[in-house]
């Protein structure tokens, strides 16, 4: 499929009644494609993810129409909205602790390449400290500074350890056995049936 195909074929996944924030519908779509103004149409396609779940091969064709653009950023932000349908979504007001306090001296890269892990209250079973892997987006953000402090996404490795991780909860950071940084969970998503 050429960048217009996969983008007509992503649009045809969206529910007819959907709009944007800004109140754009698919009409808005249709017509950038007529007008060859392929990258306001895949904008327009991407906030409707932002309205409702939409289906990982939604994600996928954006990604590949992204990929096609030569839009990086695009296509890695859709990749991750597609791995968050198959796997569930988990946002959070994460804290990282300071250079002094931790390991980290580096910024977070903020587009989905860190899988850290998390202490999220599931026991060991020898007594110790249990964690589970999830990819790590900070929104709005190229990266997070330590002692920085920002909204982020992350995507579980292993979904059913996340199925009791809900809104209000606190969860902390680990990149080692010290805590990295602690989060409070603001929004969790499971992952969508259909995908």
């Amino acid at each position: 499929m050429d960048v217009v195909e996969l983008l007509e074929s992503a649009g045809l996944l969206v529910p007819e009644e959907a709009a944007t924030a800004n109140d754009l519908s698919l009409r808005d779509v249709w017509d950038c494609l007529a007008h060859d103004d392929w990258q306001v149409a895949l904008d327009v396609l991407e906030e409707f993810g932002d309205g409702r779940p939409l289906s990982s091969a939604f994600w996928d064709r954006l990604a590949e129409a992204a990929e096609r653009l030569g839009l990086e950023r695009s296509a890695a932000w859709c990749h991750w909205r597609s791995a968050e349908t198959r796997s569930g979504m988990v946002r959070a007001d994460l804290t990282l602790r300071s250079a002094a306090e931790a390991r980290r001296s580096t910024p977070i890269p903020g587009h989905g390449v860190l899988r850290p892990m998390w202490d999220i209250g599931i026991p060991a079973p020898t007594g110790g400290l249990s964690v589970s892997v999830a990819a790590l987006w900070v929104e709005d953000l190229p990266w997070l500074e330590p002692g920085g402090r920002a909204t982020v996404r992350l995507v579980p490795l292993t979904p059913s350890h996340w199925t009791h991780v809900v809104p209000g909860r606190r969860i902390t950071l680990h990149e080692d056995r010290t805590v990295a940084g602690t989060a409070l969970v603001l929004e969790t998503r499971p992952p969508s049936p259909s995908h």
